[in-house]
């Protein structure tokens, strides 16, 4: 499990990190907002501990970008602002957690792993392809952190690509899937929705991930 944690005060920083290690995590830390937001959207981490009081960037701040930009990482606010309108503010920016120091580091860790617990649960719903994420539960699709404004069909669409990412698929099989049909061979209604599907998931985009298999169909990969 990989852990970032984001904290200025040094020695709450080092007893942190301590103890994480001691309980087989890596930790990366950071000690600035900037600096921590920019480390959160450019790694995977399983969680992130997050302090509010920061220089640069403030906790809150993280919290926000990260889900706008369709961070879905378990965070947890470990802060000394204990009042119960910072709680609320925090969790309805987006935060999964909430811990007023000082703290006892057998309530930290027992609330991370909590939360790292309910985060497995939520990963299971994401289906990742290249820097394109799926959240099935949420029917919302990302990619480089970029909602992609997609019609009910194209999501299912989308989605029925992504789960079988790498392997090609049928015009036949799409259309049983995501249509409910018996193809026809005398209607391109496939191809018009892959091409309307590539407008939004590639076209803005330098890396294709929907390729067209001449004879065979359609296949979604990284990298295509």
């Amino acid at each position: 499990m990989r852990i970032l944690l984001i904290e200025d005060e040094k020695k709450t920083a080092r007893s942190i990190r301590k103890g994480l290690v001691e309980r087989g995590f890596t930790v990366d830390m950071c000690a600035d907002g900037d600096s921590g937001l920019r480390q959160a959207m450019s790694q995977d981490y399983d969680g992130v501990v997050l302090d509010l009081m920061l220089p640069v960037r403030d906790g809150w701040s993280v919290i926000s970008e990260l889900r706008r930009e369709g961070g879905h990482v378990p965070i947890l606010v470990l802060t000394a602002r204990d009042a119960v309108q910072d709680r609320v503010r925090g969790l309805e920016l987006g935060a999964d957690d909430y811990l007023v120091k000082p703290f006892a580091f057998s309530e930290l860790f027992a609330r991370i792993e909590s939360m790292l617990r309910r985060g497995s649960t939520i990963r299971a719903n994401l289906i990742r392809v290249g820097d394109l994420v799926i959240d099935e539960s949420r029917h919302r699709a990302t990619r480089a952190g970029i909602e992609l404004e997609l019609t009910a069909r194209e999501f299912a669409l989308l989605l029925l690509l992504a789960r079988n990412a790498g392997h090609p698929l049928s015009r036949t099989l799409i259309a049983e899937k995501v249509w409910g049909l018996s193809f026809d061979t005398g209607t391109n209604v496939i191809d018009v929705h892959v091409r309307n599907l590539r407008s939004k998931v590639d076209d803005p985009f330098d890396t294709k991930l929907i390729r067209t298999l001449r004879g065979v169909g359609y296949v979604l990969s990284a990298g295509a």
